[in-house]
């Protein structure tokens, strides 16, 4: 799958997560993209910086939530708190004033979408194959951000 239709997927599960509310049904699906690409961008970079998001559930203790997501099989589930410690407030408070929501709705369309989009992302383990696993996913990012 490509980058924006990942993009385009993930800001379409927010939009009907009915965890981001009456506010976040009613988004853009462009601004949405934007701001999620802002979010899970990683040093300002457009685009979904799948290591980078590996390695912060990895830190913050979502080592074996992520692996989930990687996998074919269930995606386990990532509460509004965790998507909050994930981020950091700054920029989950950012992300949510773009789109016009409350913090509330960020994160709760966001625990919908992150897991399907990671899913997707790796859809038939080929990337986890291609890296040598989590722990080579987890290299990877450490070799791309200088971990």
């Amino acid at each position: 799958m490509d980058m924006m239709a990942l993009m385009k997927m993930g800001a379409q599960i927010f939009i009907e997560s009915n965890k981001s509310g009456d506010a976040g049904s009613g988004l853009d699906i462009g601004n949405l993209t934007s701001a999620l690409s802002g979010l899970a961008g990683g040093s300002g970079r457009a685009g979904f910086d799948l290591g980078s998001l590996l390695s912060t559930m990895n830190a913050g203790g979502l080592g074996a939530v992520a692996q989930s997501w990687l996998g074919d099989g269930n995606n386990d589930p990532i509460s509004p708190s965790q998507v909050t410690d994930m981020f950091g407030s700054d920029k989950i408070s950012e992300f949510a004033s773009k789109l016009g929501l409350s913090q509330e709705e960020a994160v709760g369309g966001l625990s919908d979408a992150l897991p399907q989009m990671v899913d997707k992302a790796s859809s038939g383990g080929a990337l986890l194959d291609s890296i040598g696993g989590f722990s080579g996913a987890l290299g990877a990012a450490g070799k791309l951000f200088g971990d």
